[in-house]
């Protein structure tokens, strides 16, 4: 199958060698799988509900002036970057209290976690000062007048890492804090999960230990893996959901083929846009099918987290795709399909290829894309790939969106520059300057859910004592850092025991 003049086939094919994620809660059109893994955010009042009260104080936006570029001492410009503080069970006087960081990632931050989550138990009972900082170019934290391409080669996980390192200095100097008394420790999930690893390996003087949560550590072009594991995800609550799917989509092929199905297809999946005009083009096609595979990713991904990102369940999702009352296979799909549209409040689904792009090439930080869709495919165009595809016709989800779909993306929105050889050589570089699946890592506990996708790309067994590794049997993407519930599965509790036993034994090195 093949996307495009532009594309060299052995070009591609070299792509595939390459060795090498925090969705997500925004769309556009058939471009949903790039965001889908985004760092997670938590901003919806239901998530926390549990843990309100006393700790519910106002939590003020702060400034702090940051470099614009860490590689260039000649280059004076700075930029305000936005971060938060909570300081209510930090004691001054105690000379060896520690300080706690959560790392932003590919969304805007959020002063609800300063109040928050998993960690902030850990604050309490360590008594630690806590800091969150937003990441460069998402959110409020703007270092340009807006989102060229030419702006946004300062948007590099090496310029964030530097950012966090420039950052604790100047928290350090700020709070008269003692570099090895205040001993530091990051946390992050996903992408942020990914940073707070690769902080402690880069600035080991500056960050003592760091939680990583389901961050991947191998950049990957071709991640054919993540929709492998949600077959298997899926098949943990039935074969017969698993079935059910993989013959929905072949018989949306089928109905492909014909006007009639075709026009059938127009009003049970609620297209934005007659697929029969759309027929001819494979990329419109692909995006369609893409945005189809991606209701059960995303579902899968978040399963049972309490996410914002996704009410629905495997439970739920695969009911329905063995309900036989409600029609054929392919009637099923559409009805998932339907859940998953209202669920977003969007009436249609808008899965024309040209329209995304040109959404994508809107550079304005005004831009709806600005919310950070334009940012993270940049990331994932000149430094990790993570593209998520379906290549393989006797797979669930069949051939449609195979990994020339998401790298001609690549070009279209940021350029001709961004082709297939780029990518190589970025994914190429990331592995090497960080280590992938080997990091030279010490004081770092990886942490996964082995329903979450990401998972296949992170560090899940270790055999160094330095690396440790907690994998949690049926949890999901982040789930650990996520407010505490007395309706937590054992082995999710039993985690957190573990990373706070982790963190224990760090403050005590």
């Amino acid at each position: 199958m093949y996307y495009g003049n532009k594309m060299d086939d052995k070009f591609v094919l070299k792509t595939l060698l390459w060795v090498f994620l925090l969705l997500g809660t925004t769309e556009v059109n058939g471009l949903r799988s790039f965001w889908r893994g985004k760092n997670f955010q938590p901003d919806t009042p239901s998530r926390f509900a549990a843990y309100t009260g006393s700790r519910m104080r106002e939590v003020p936006d702060l400034w702090f002036e940051q470099q614009l570029d860490h590689n260039d001492p000649t280059n004076a410009a700075t930029w305000k970057q936005r971060y938060y503080v909570n300081d209510q069970f930090f004691n001054a006087t105690d000379t060896n209290a520690p300080v706690f960081l959560m790392i932003g990632g590919e969304g805007e931050a959020t002063a609800r976690w300063m109040h928050q989550g998993a960690w902030i138990h850990y604050a309490e009972k360590h008594g630690a000062l806590c800091f969150q900082l937003e990441h460069r170019f998402y959110g409020k934290s703007h270092p340009t007048e807006d989102l060229s391409t030419a702006s946004l080669a300062y948007l590099t996980s090496e310029q964030a890492l530097a950012d966090l390192a420039y950052f604790i200095a100047a928290m350090n100097e700020k709070y008269n804090l003692h570099p090895h008394r205040n001993r530091w420790i990051a946390f992050g999930g996903s992408y942020p999960g990914s940073l707070a690893a690769w902080l402690r390996e880069k600035y080991p003087s500056l960050v003592h230990g760091s939680i990583s949560s389901s961050g991947p550590l191998l950049a990957k072009i071709d991640f054919v893996e993540y929709f492998d594991t949600v077959t298997n995800s899926l098949a943990r609550y039935s074969n017969d959901c698993v079935a059910a799917v993989r013959s929905s989509f072949q018989q949306l092929e089928t109905l492909l083929k014909h006007m009639i199905g075709q026009r059938t297809l127009n009003d049970k999946f609620k297209l934005c846009d007659p697929v029969e005009k759309s027929i001819a083009n494979p990329l419109d096609i692909a995006s369609l099918f893409e945005n189809i595979a991606g209701n059960f990713a995303g579902v899968v991904q978040y399963n049972k987290d309490n996410s914002p990102h996704s009410s629905f369940t495997i439970d739920e999702v695969c009911d329905v795709m063995m309900n036989q009352s409600i029609g054929a296979p392919v009637s099923r799909l559409a009805e998932v399909n339907s859940m998953l549209l209202k669920q977003s409040n969007v009436t249609c689904l808008d899965y024309v290829y040209d329209k995304s792009i040109q959404q994508l090439k809107n550079t304005s930080w005004t831009s709806p894309q600005a919310n950070g869709m334009r940012q993270w495919t940049y990331q994932t165009c000149n430094e990790f790939g993570f593209y998520q595809t379906s290549n393989n016709v006797s797979s669930v989800f069949g051939d449609r969106f195979p990994v020339e779909y998401f790298v001609r993306q690549c070009a279209d929105v940021y350029g001709a520059r961004f082709g297939a050889e780029s990518l190589a050589r970025a994914v190429y570089r990331t592995n090497t300057n960080y280590g992938a699946l080997d990091p030279a890592t010490t004081n770092v506990l990886y942490v996964h859910g082995n329903i979450d996708p990401w998972h296949r790309l992170g560090l899940t067994e270790s055999n160094d004592v330095h690396m440790p590794t907690i994998l949690i049997d049926g949890t999901a993407h982040c789930a650990n850092m996520y407010e505490p519930k007395d309706s937590d599965p054992p082995q999710l509790k039993q985690a957190r025991l573990e990373i706070d036993t982790f963190i224990t034994n760090l403050l005590a090195m």
